[in-house]
């Protein structure tokens, strides 16, 4: 990174190099670029842009009469607890079971190969 030389302000230094007038002959004239940027446009800032449009607030009433009303939220079905509670043991029992016999066969598995390397 290179930094800036003498006393010149911060900024002095990231500003564009002024344009250099033609030489060849061949090349367009560029436009007249200031400490502003280019040119103004009609609108009155750089480019042509003025600015966003000034915000006017609605007029009162401005929205549409609601005719539909909503109906109440219905009521949930009761829940079983203890029928829920049941379930829940059921299916850990189940989860245990299928990971008791997966974890046999595994043991089994290893057993088996370790008894083939040693022998």
């Amino acid at each position: 990174m290179t930094t800036p030389s003498g006393a010149s302000p911060r900024d002095e230094f990231w500003r564009r190099p002024p344009d250099q007038p033609p030489t060849d002959g061949t090349s367009q004239p560029t436009a007249d670029v200031g400490a502003g940027g280019p040119t103004a446009g009609p609108g009155g800032g750089p480019g042509g842009y003025a600015g966003p449009p000034p915000t006017v607030p609605p007029p009162p009433g401005w929205r549409p009469p609601v005719h539909v009303q909503v109906p109440p939220p219905r009521q949930l079905p009761p829940q079983d607890m203890a029928g829920i509670d049941g379930a829940e043991q059921q299916a850990q029992r189940l989860t245990y079971g299928i990971g008791a016999v997966a974890a046999v066969v595994v043991v089994l598995l290893v057993c088996l190969l370790c008894s083939r390397v040693i022998f």
